[in-house]
Protein backbone atom coordinates (compact mmCIF):
# COMPACT_ATOMS: atom_id res chain seq x y z
CA UNK A 1 0.00 0.00 0.00
CA UNK A 2 2.91 2.48 0.62
CA UNK A 3 6.39 0.64 -1.31
CA UNK A 4 7.53 -0.70 -3.83
CA UNK A 5 4.61 -1.58 -6.27
CA UNK A 6 4.55 1.88 -8.30
CA UNK A 7 4.79 5.28 -7.13
CA UNK A 8 2.91 6.21 -4.23
CA UNK A 9 1.55 9.48 -3.16
CA UNK A 10 0.05 9.91 0.72
CA UNK A 11 -2.44 11.74 -0.19
CA UNK A 12 -4.01 9.58 -3.42
CA UNK A 13 -3.80 6.12 -1.58
CA UNK A 14 -4.43 6.55 1.91
CA UNK A 15 -7.76 6.81 2.12
CA UNK A 16 -8.80 4.04 -0.53
CA UNK A 17 -6.00 1.98 1.63
CA UNK A 18 -7.58 2.31 5.08
CA UNK A 19 -11.25 1.56 3.05
CA UNK A 20 -9.09 -2.06 1.92
CA UNK A 21 -8.45 -2.80 5.56
CA UNK A 22 -12.38 -2.23 6.16
CA UNK A 23 -13.56 -3.74 3.37
CA UNK A 24 -11.63 -6.80 4.22
CA UNK A 25 -12.94 -7.19 8.12
CA UNK A 26 -16.17 -7.19 6.34
CA UNK A 27 -15.19 -10.19 4.47
CA UNK A 28 -14.02 -11.92 7.49
CA UNK A 29 -10.21 -11.21 7.27
CA UNK A 30 -8.56 -9.80 10.20
CA UNK A 31 -4.58 -10.70 9.64
CA UNK A 32 -2.61 -7.81 8.76
CA UNK A 33 0.59 -7.40 7.71
CA UNK A 34 3.54 -5.12 7.71
CA UNK A 35 7.05 -4.13 8.63
CA UNK A 36 8.96 -1.35 10.17
CA UNK A 37 10.85 -1.03 6.82
CA UNK A 38 7.54 -0.74 4.74
CA UNK A 39 7.65 2.87 3.48
CA UNK A 40 8.50 5.43 0.76
CA UNK A 41 8.87 8.60 -0.65
CA UNK A 42 5.52 10.75 -1.82
CA UNK A 43 5.99 11.83 -5.13
CA UNK A 44 8.12 14.89 -5.75
CA UNK A 45 10.06 14.05 -2.28
CA UNK A 46 7.31 14.68 -0.06
CA UNK A 47 6.51 13.38 3.51
CA UNK A 48 7.64 10.14 4.16
CA UNK A 49 5.32 7.67 3.92
CA UNK A 50 5.08 4.50 6.76
CA UNK A 51 2.63 1.52 6.41
CA UNK A 52 2.44 1.16 10.00
CA UNK A 53 1.01 4.31 9.92
CA UNK A 54 -1.34 3.91 7.64
CA UNK A 55 -2.60 0.87 9.34
CA UNK A 56 -2.51 2.35 12.78
CA UNK A 57 -5.06 4.70 11.11
CA UNK A 58 -7.01 1.68 9.98
CA UNK A 59 -6.96 0.39 13.53
CA UNK A 60 -8.29 3.40 14.93
CA UNK A 61 -11.30 3.28 12.99
CA UNK A 62 -11.95 -0.07 13.24
CA UNK A 63 -11.00 -0.71 16.09
CA UNK A 64 -7.53 -2.48 17.79
CA UNK A 65 -9.49 -5.72 18.33
CA UNK A 66 -11.03 -6.97 15.94
CA UNK A 67 -7.58 -7.26 14.24
CA UNK A 68 -4.38 -9.64 14.49
CA UNK A 69 -1.34 -7.47 13.75
CA UNK A 70 1.87 -8.64 12.46
CA UNK A 71 4.81 -6.31 11.96
CA UNK A 72 8.71 -7.49 11.15
CA UNK A 73 12.02 -5.87 12.27
CA UNK A 74 15.48 -6.35 11.38
CA UNK A 75 15.83 -4.87 8.13
CA UNK A 76 18.01 -1.20 8.34
CA UNK A 77 18.40 0.70 5.10
CA UNK A 78 21.94 2.17 3.51
CA UNK A 79 23.87 3.82 1.02
CA UNK A 80 21.84 3.57 -2.62
CA UNK A 81 19.43 1.48 -1.44
CA UNK A 82 20.92 -1.27 -0.20
CA UNK A 83 19.87 -3.55 2.94
CA UNK A 84 21.67 -4.89 6.09
CA UNK A 85 19.86 -7.00 8.37
CA UNK A 86 20.17 -7.06 12.47
CA UNK A 87 19.05 -9.44 14.89
CA UNK A 88 20.42 -7.44 18.07
CA UNK A 89 19.03 -6.27 21.03
CA UNK A 90 19.12 -2.17 20.33
CA UNK A 91 17.94 -2.46 16.71
CA UNK A 92 14.76 -5.14 17.80
CA UNK A 93 13.66 -2.51 20.77
CA UNK A 94 14.26 0.85 18.73
CA UNK A 95 12.43 -0.68 15.88
CA UNK A 96 9.79 -2.46 18.29
CA UNK A 97 9.66 1.16 19.92
CA UNK A 98 9.38 2.97 16.38
CA UNK A 99 6.13 0.57 15.24
CA UNK A 100 4.22 0.54 18.55
CA UNK A 101 4.11 4.48 18.03
CA UNK A 102 2.94 3.87 14.24
CA UNK A 103 0.75 1.73 14.99
CA UNK A 104 -0.77 3.81 17.94
CA UNK A 105 -0.85 0.32 19.66
CA UNK A 106 0.48 -1.15 23.32
CA UNK A 107 1.25 -4.23 21.78
CA UNK A 108 1.85 -6.31 18.15
CA UNK A 109 0.27 -10.14 18.30
CA UNK A 110 2.70 -11.51 15.97
CA UNK A 111 6.44 -9.91 15.94
CA UNK A 112 9.20 -11.43 12.83
CA UNK A 113 12.65 -11.25 12.40
CA UNK A 114 12.52 -9.91 8.82
CA UNK A 115 15.45 -11.61 7.95
CA UNK A 116 18.36 -13.68 9.18
CA UNK A 117 21.27 -11.84 10.82
CA UNK A 118 24.80 -14.44 10.08
CA UNK A 119 26.58 -12.35 12.50
CA UNK A 120 23.95 -12.51 15.18
CA UNK A 121 23.10 -16.30 16.71
CA UNK A 122 19.63 -16.37 16.29
CA UNK A 123 19.34 -17.91 20.09
CA UNK A 124 20.59 -13.83 21.17
CA UNK A 125 18.03 -12.50 19.39
CA UNK A 126 15.25 -15.29 20.22
CA UNK A 127 16.07 -14.30 23.79
CA UNK A 128 15.27 -10.95 23.55
CA UNK A 129 12.19 -11.68 21.62
CA UNK A 130 11.56 -14.33 24.54
CA UNK A 131 12.36 -11.04 27.09
CA UNK A 132 9.49 -8.68 24.61
CA UNK A 133 6.42 -11.64 25.30
CA UNK A 134 7.24 -11.45 29.02
CA UNK A 135 6.95 -7.60 29.24
CA UNK A 136 3.82 -8.28 26.87
CA UNK A 137 4.69 -5.98 24.07
CA UNK A 138 4.51 -9.14 22.16
CA UNK A 139 2.21 -11.89 22.05
CA UNK A 140 4.01 -14.37 19.70
CA UNK A 141 7.39 -14.23 17.89
CA UNK A 142 7.55 -15.12 14.22
CA UNK A 143 10.64 -15.75 11.55
CA UNK A 144 10.44 -14.51 7.85
CA UNK A 145 12.47 -16.57 5.32
CA UNK A 146 14.75 -18.73 7.47
CA UNK A 147 16.26 -22.47 7.20
CA UNK A 148 15.04 -25.41 8.76
CA UNK A 149 18.03 -25.03 10.87
CA UNK A 150 17.42 -21.43 12.33
CA UNK A 151 13.69 -22.42 12.72
CA UNK A 152 14.40 -25.38 15.18
CA UNK A 153 17.32 -23.85 17.00
CA UNK A 154 15.00 -20.75 17.30
CA UNK A 155 11.73 -22.82 18.39
CA UNK A 156 14.25 -24.31 20.99
CA UNK A 157 14.17 -21.01 22.48
CA UNK A 158 10.78 -20.16 22.60
CA UNK A 159 8.05 -21.20 20.50
CA UNK A 160 7.84 -19.88 16.65
CA UNK A 161 4.30 -19.66 16.02
CA UNK A 162 4.85 -19.07 12.32
CA UNK A 163 7.45 -18.37 9.82
CA UNK A 164 6.40 -16.10 6.53
CA UNK A 165 7.93 -17.46 3.40
CA UNK A 166 7.29 -16.56 -0.13
CA UNK A 167 4.72 -19.65 -1.81
CA UNK A 168 2.52 -19.91 -4.36
CA UNK A 169 2.56 -21.69 -7.84
CA UNK A 170 5.29 -19.59 -8.94
CA UNK A 171 8.14 -20.30 -6.06
CA UNK A 172 7.37 -23.25 -4.38
CA UNK A 173 11.21 -23.92 -3.04
CA UNK A 174 10.07 -24.14 0.98
CA UNK A 175 8.38 -27.27 -0.16
CA UNK A 176 11.16 -29.45 0.09
CA UNK A 177 12.93 -28.86 3.60
CA UNK A 178 11.43 -25.79 5.32
CA UNK A 179 7.59 -26.74 5.09
CA UNK A 180 8.54 -30.46 6.60
CA UNK A 181 10.60 -28.62 9.50
CA UNK A 182 7.54 -26.17 10.43
CA UNK A 183 4.78 -28.51 10.49
CA UNK A 184 6.96 -31.10 12.96
CA UNK A 185 7.80 -28.43 15.13
CA UNK A 186 3.89 -26.77 14.98
CA UNK A 187 4.72 -23.57 13.30
CA UNK A 188 2.30 -21.99 11.00
CA UNK A 189 3.05 -20.86 7.96
CA UNK A 190 2.28 -17.30 6.60
CA UNK A 191 2.57 -17.40 2.36
CA UNK A 192 4.01 -14.13 1.38
CA UNK A 193 3.61 -12.96 -2.17
CA UNK A 194 0.79 -15.66 -2.81
CA UNK A 195 -0.18 -13.93 -6.02
CA UNK A 196 3.64 -13.66 -7.43
CA UNK A 197 3.78 -10.49 -6.55
CA UNK A 198 0.79 -10.08 -9.51
CA UNK A 199 1.86 -11.90 -12.00
CA UNK A 200 -0.22 -14.41 -11.39
CA UNK A 201 -3.23 -12.83 -11.18
CA UNK A 202 -2.63 -11.24 -14.03
CA UNK A 203 -2.07 -7.93 -12.72
CA UNK A 204 0.79 -6.95 -15.44
CA UNK A 205 2.14 -9.22 -18.28
CA UNK A 206 4.43 -7.15 -19.50
CA UNK A 207 7.04 -4.69 -18.40
CA UNK A 208 5.32 -2.34 -19.81
CA UNK A 209 2.37 -2.55 -17.60
CA UNK A 210 4.86 -1.33 -14.48
CA UNK A 211 5.15 2.09 -13.66
CA UNK A 212 8.58 3.21 -13.91
CA UNK A 213 9.52 3.24 -9.83
CA UNK A 214 8.31 -0.31 -9.81
CA UNK A 215 10.29 -2.31 -7.43
CA UNK A 216 9.40 -5.30 -9.77
CA UNK A 217 11.10 -4.02 -12.63
CA UNK A 218 14.11 -5.01 -10.62
CA UNK A 219 13.15 -8.87 -10.45
CA UNK A 220 14.97 -11.30 -12.24
CA UNK A 221 11.79 -13.08 -12.78
CA UNK A 222 10.35 -10.09 -14.72
CA UNK A 223 13.55 -8.94 -17.04
CA UNK A 224 13.15 -8.54 -20.38
CA UNK A 225 15.27 -11.59 -21.02
CA UNK A 226 12.59 -13.91 -19.03
CA UNK A 227 9.40 -12.13 -18.78
CA UNK A 228 7.72 -13.56 -21.79
CA UNK A 229 8.72 -17.04 -20.87
CA UNK A 230 7.33 -16.78 -17.38
CA UNK A 231 4.22 -15.99 -18.72
CA UNK A 232 3.55 -18.67 -20.77
CA UNK A 233 4.33 -20.80 -17.40
CA UNK A 234 0.78 -19.37 -16.09
CA UNK A 235 -1.02 -20.49 -19.20
CA UNK A 236 -2.50 -23.68 -17.31
CA UNK A 237 -4.13 -21.71 -14.37
CA UNK A 238 -5.46 -19.23 -16.54
CA UNK A 239 -7.51 -21.60 -18.93
CA UNK A 240 -8.35 -23.51 -15.51
CA UNK A 241 -9.79 -20.34 -13.97
CA UNK A 242 -11.94 -20.01 -17.33
CA UNK A 243 -13.27 -23.46 -17.10
CA UNK A 244 -14.10 -22.92 -13.71
CA UNK A 245 -15.42 -19.08 -13.85
CA UNK A 246 -12.89 -17.72 -11.39
CA UNK A 247 -10.15 -15.28 -11.56
CA UNK A 248 -6.47 -16.58 -11.98
CA UNK A 249 -5.99 -14.89 -8.74
CA UNK A 250 -8.57 -16.40 -6.77
CA UNK A 251 -7.47 -20.15 -8.39
CA UNK A 252 -3.87 -19.33 -7.15
CA UNK A 253 -4.96 -18.41 -3.70
CA UNK A 254 -6.85 -21.64 -3.33
CA UNK A 255 -4.08 -23.70 -4.54
CA UNK A 256 -2.62 -22.49 -1.90
CA UNK A 257 -5.30 -22.62 1.07
CA UNK A 258 -5.50 -26.61 0.26
CA UNK A 259 -1.79 -26.99 0.96
CA UNK A 260 -3.08 -27.14 4.23
CA UNK A 261 -4.81 -25.55 7.46
CA UNK A 262 -1.72 -24.18 8.41
CA UNK A 263 -0.95 -21.89 5.62
CA UNK A 264 -1.94 -18.21 5.52
CA UNK A 265 -1.91 -16.67 2.15
CA UNK A 266 -1.20 -12.44 2.77
CA UNK A 267 -2.22 -11.09 -0.85
CA UNK A 268 -2.02 -7.58 -1.16
CA UNK A 269 -4.04 -4.82 -3.06
CA UNK A 270 -4.76 -0.85 -2.76
CA UNK A 271 -8.15 -1.73 -4.48
CA UNK A 272 -11.89 -2.97 -2.39
CA UNK A 273 -12.97 -4.88 -4.95
CA UNK A 274 -9.34 -7.18 -5.63
CA UNK A 275 -10.01 -7.52 -0.99
CA UNK A 276 -13.34 -8.99 -1.73
CA UNK A 277 -12.16 -11.00 -4.83
CA UNK A 278 -9.25 -12.13 -3.00
CA UNK A 279 -11.68 -13.38 0.30
CA UNK A 280 -13.78 -15.54 -2.43
CA UNK A 281 -10.78 -17.37 -3.02
CA UNK A 282 -11.57 -19.38 0.27
CA UNK A 283 -14.79 -20.79 -0.99
CA UNK A 284 -13.52 -21.65 -4.39
CA UNK A 285 -11.05 -23.88 -2.85
CA UNK A 286 -13.59 -25.72 -0.95
CA UNK A 287 -14.44 -26.60 -4.23
CA UNK A 288 -11.04 -27.46 -5.49
CA UNK A 289 -10.19 -31.82 -5.55
CA UNK A 290 -7.46 -33.03 -4.95
CA UNK A 291 -6.47 -34.38 -8.55
CA UNK A 292 -7.32 -30.58 -9.51
CA UNK A 293 -4.73 -28.77 -6.93
CA UNK A 294 -1.88 -31.79 -8.18
CA UNK A 295 -2.68 -30.59 -11.91
CA UNK A 296 -2.14 -27.19 -11.42
CA UNK A 297 1.05 -27.95 -9.66
CA UNK A 298 2.11 -30.64 -11.91
CA UNK A 299 1.01 -27.95 -15.07
CA UNK A 300 3.03 -24.60 -13.30
CA UNK A 301 6.37 -24.96 -14.57
CA UNK A 302 9.48 -23.80 -12.36
CA UNK A 303 9.54 -19.68 -13.13
CA UNK A 304 12.74 -18.77 -14.60
CA UNK A 305 14.92 -16.25 -12.33
CA UNK A 306 15.62 -15.98 -8.73
CA UNK A 307 13.25 -14.63 -6.62
CA UNK A 308 15.69 -11.45 -5.68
Amino acid sequence: MTAFYGNHSRSETEESSIECIGAALECGINFLDTAWIYQSFGKGGGPNVTNEELVGKALKRFGRQNFIVATKFGLLPGEGGSMSVSGKDEVIRSQLSDSLSRLDTDYIDLYYMHRMDASTPIEETMGVLKELVEEGKIKYIGLSECTPSELRRAHAVHPVTAIQMEWSLQSRDIEQDVVPTARELGVGIVAYSPLGRGFLSRTFDSRADLDPEDWRLQNPRFADEVIEENAAKRQFIIEMAASKGVTTAQLALAWLLKQGEDVFPIPGTKNVSRVKENAAAFEISLSLTAEEVQALADNTPAFVGDRY
